[in-house]
């Protein structure tokens, strides 16, 4: 088998079998990166730091522990890459923004750290929409992913280089982040499965903050085997971030019968607006189900269709706070001789106009006129208000049902440079997963179907902390 398409598992069975090293396997994965990403004509450009070096000395580690016949875990010698807003010691870490561009992360972030505690080879970075804002990853401020499925799309966003970076082989798994669909819309993309874990199951101690409410860091993966396996190593309480909590799961995968599942169905998620064969091919995997015996019912999610405008009010505003940290001063220092400042005014002004991307400063203008005095009872106080209309909804929802479908994305994916200059029909390629993070519930998104060459994503929605349900029904999906 081409070793780049081994799972975390064979991975694991093949180093302990000594079918190949560690070294050899990290090898084949960074080939195939500088294949993808060096091409004249149309590169992937998945990646914006490649950390060979320190990938290959963690590779012999590795083989070090293998040929004293020492145990290794299961994630050893497991190459995988690290969205750039996720902090890896001792590397670049940009949030594909040019106010980060010389940034180094002095630690690791608690995932990263966790990661490398199982032996698991970080290969590189990469790209994703500045500071995550985006759903194309268009919004980088240094190179435009391309899809692997399709040269001519866009790959999805925020964590579009990690989707694209495991559909083209070059990491066996990655790590994106999550705030309004940026690891489920890419992977949906990009024909991979993508988690969004329960808010606070994983710690974003390390994460560069977009919208602290919201952000959730989760796996990319090649399957849904995979994903549990990630997810699990990453999750936990975590002393650094307050709002992490203890993963006490409330459903056990030993006791899971799929047939004795109730699944939701919103009529909300199939009105005008989707893409005809997108809603046939999902509704054609939940017919699919019905026939395997599995309790389907439609159910109502009625203020779904505030959950867009709540989410670009309460987002931008949490944005615009966590930016402010960008002055460059504390960070975001610019090597920019042409940069003539003569006050601190001026300063700022100049810093955060040429360091930020027109997206991330669409953003802070909104959030700031958001919190603003007289304003915010309008509008930042009343969105807060529908987020628990929004909640209550998914609760109401899950006293009838275990688990709720919905299609990943309205589209398959777009076009490059299709939407970029029109942000509100953009910001509708989010308009399924938003839900999800107003409400902290954890979903995943696995391929169920192409539209010739793209790939059309099925979401599962969960209760807080049933994941091991949501990979369940997952697998058994897959299985089809």
């Amino acid at each position: 088998m081409n070793p780049l398409d081994l799972t975390i598992t064979q991975i694991n069975q093949g180093l302990r079998k000594k079918e190949f090293s560690a070294t050899e396997l990290v090898n084949s994965f960074l080939d195939q990166i500088r294949k993808s990403e060096s091409r004249r004509e149309k590169p992937i450009s998945a990646f914006l730091t490649i950390t060979e070096n320190s990938a290959i000395l963690q590779a012999e580690k590795i083989d070090e522990l293998i040929s004293n016949n020492k145990n290794i875990p299961l994630l050893a010698g497991v190459p995988l890459a690290m969205k750039d807003n996720i902090l890896v010691e001792g590397v670049k870490c940009t949030a594909a923004s040019k106010i980060l561009e010389n940034y180094i992360a002095p630690y690791d972030a608690t995932v990263v750290k966790k990661l490398k505690d199982e032996g698991a080879v970080i290969l590189g970075k990469t790209n994703l929409d500045e500071f995550a804002m985006g759903s194309s990853t268009e919004n980088s401020a240094f190179k435009i992913t391309r899809n692997p499925k399709n040269l001519e799309r866009v790959p999805g966003g925020s964590s579009g280089g990690s989707a694209a970076a495991v559909a083209a082989g070059e990491c066996c798994c990655a790590l994106g982040s999550d705030t309004g669909g940026s690891i489920r819309q890419p992977a949906s993309f990009c024909g991979v499965v993508g988690l969004k874990p329960t808010y606070g199951a994983v710690s974003r101690y390390g994460l560069i903050s977009f919208a602290s409410s919201l952000d959730q860091i989760g796996p990319i993966t090649k399957n849904v085997e995979d994903a549990k396996i990630v997810f699990r190593a990453i999750s936990g309480k975590d002393p650094l971030d307050s709002t992490s909590v203890e993963s006490n799961f409330q459903f056990s995968i030993s006791n899971f019968q799929i047939k004795n599942l109730r699944i939701g169905i919103p009529k909300e998620y199939f009105v005008e607006g989707i893409n005809p064969e997108v809603e046939k091919i999902v509704k054609g995997t939940i017919e699919k189900i019905e026939k395997e015996g599995i309790k389907v019912e439609e159910i109502s999610l009625p203020h779904t269709k505030y959950a867009l405008a709540c989410y670009y009010i309460i987002a931008p505003s949490e944005a615009s706070a966590n930016l402010a940290r960008y002055d460059g001063i504390r960070y975001g220092k610019i090597k920019n001789q042409k940069l003539k400042i003569k006050n601190l005014i001026e300063h700022y002004l100049t810093i955060r106009g040429y360091g930020f991307g027109p997206e991330v400063k669409r953003r802070i203008m909104l959030g700031t006129y958001s919190l603003s005095s007289g304003y915010y009872e309008a509008y930042y106080l009343k969105a807060q208000q529908i987020r628990e209309l929004i909640k209550n909804d998914f609760k109401k929802a899950f006293e009838k049902v275990d688990l709720i479908l919905t299609p990943t994305s309205p589209t398959p994916a777009f076009k490059i440079g299709e939407k970029i200059n029109n942000p509100l029909e953009m910001y509708l390629a989010d308009i399924y997963t938003v839900p999800i993070n107003l409400a902290g519930l954890p979903a995943i998104s696995l391929p169920c179907g192409k539209i010739r060459d793209l790939p059309v994503g099925l979401q599962i929605i969960g209760k807080s902390f049933e994941e091991e349900k949501i990979f369940g029904a997952a697998e058994f999906i897959e299985s089809f």
